[in-house]
């Protein structure tokens, strides 16, 4: 099978930094799929593995973690999925990643694919909303039947691929009022766009944006970028015993003893834990993935398809690599199809 895979960690810009290979088509076993990879998109967590992880002497490294496919044979203990199904998800940081024509993939981290979009269009989607979906319901414990009528959630980086999607969620489903953070007047109206009660500015004081709409304080924020550079504004405008939920790695130490006076509690998320520690909820990911292709086949939920970039190759990702870590990419960027 084709594959775009690494040997040794690197700059973007190094020679061979990813490389067309060949590879043997694995054997599905277990609780294994063997899916027929047809979309894939790119992610932050994707640049930084190449940037950091080598590949084992001799080997290449297949990263990847996003993938819409067709089941193709599936292990024997697989019990939710037929060969033919359409499927999405985002697979196993531990395992081979979606960079191939055929991957492997434990069924209970995977979803039917939204009727309603197209491959690439699904591509955008898995890790995205399983990140946003996991702190929304598992992490925070928000409800989903609207009853959330006293909340007040600060998303932080709003504008986001996780960002864009929590909002969504927040709106339609906590009952919570919803304020994100953007910076730039593009970023602000689509935060609008996708429903949050008020938009305000993440390069000023929080506390004081806040003040300008006549929020005093918060019960929850979500800080999805720069956490360290905003924690002690974060400590200011969250509610006594409110919760704080964030994704990104501070660059510094978080002082958490400034938690203590508030009851303030935090919450990490990392969407591969599940996966990674075959968790006795592992299965919870098939189910939420399920609901999110519900969502946007109802029209209650928009992909965050940005640009899509050509066939698989490694031609085509490093490009998509070097736009991520410029921080100017909008949207997810999609890549679809392997070359015959």
């Amino acid at each position: 099978m084709k594959a775009i895979g690494y040997q040794t960690a690197g700059a973007i810009t190094a020679p061979n930094a990813l490389e067309d290979i060949t590879l043997a088509e694995p054997t599905a076993t277990g609780f294994d799929l063997l899916v027929e990879v047809k979309a894939i998109s790119v992610n932050p967590v994707d640049t930084k593995i190449r940037a950091s992880s080598s590949a084992p002497a001799g080997e290449y490294k297949i990263i990847g973690w996003d993938a819409v496919g067709v089941v193709k044979a599936v292990g024997e203990n697989v019990s939710l999925f037929n060969v033919g199904d359409e499927v999405w998800y985002a697979g196993d940081i531990s395992r081979s990643g979606s960079y191939a024509q055929y991957q492997l993939v434990d069924e209970r981290i995977v979803g039917h694919k939204p009727k309603s979009l197209t491959y690439a269009q699904a591509a955008a989607l898995p890790l995205t909303g399983i990140t946003a979906w996991e702190i929304l319901f598992d992490r925070l414990g928000l409800p989903q039947d609207g009853s959330a009528t006293d909340a007040r959630i600060l998303i932080i980086g709003a504008a986001g691929g996780v960002g864009s999607i929590i909002t969504q969620l927040a709106v339609k489903l906590t009952g919570a009022e919803v304020i994100g953070t953007a910076s730039r007047p593009e970023s602000t109206a689509w935060v609008q766009k996708l429903g949050a009660d008020a938009v305000i500015d993440h390069t000023k004081s929080l506390s004081g944006e806040l003040a300008n709409i006549g929020i005093t304080d918060v019960t929850h924020v979500i800080s999805l970028t720069q956490t360290d550079q905003h924690f002690d504004e974060i400590v200011q405008v969250l509610k006594p015993q409110g919760k704080l939920a964030l994704i990104d790695d501070p660059k510094g130490p978080l002082d958490v003893m400034k938690l203590k006076r508030k009851s303030l509690s935090l919450h990490w998320e990392l969407m591969f834990t599940r996966s990674l520690y075959q968790t006795e909820d592992m299965v919870a990911q098939h189910h939420l993935l399920n609901r999110l292709s519900a969502l946007i086949d109802t029209g209650e939920l928009q992909s965050t398809f940005g640009e899509h970039y050509g066939t698989i190759n490694a031609q085509n990702l490093i490009k998509a690599h070097a736009q991520i870590e410029s921080g100017k990419a909008i949207g997810k960027i999609v890549l679809e199809g392997f070359s015959q």
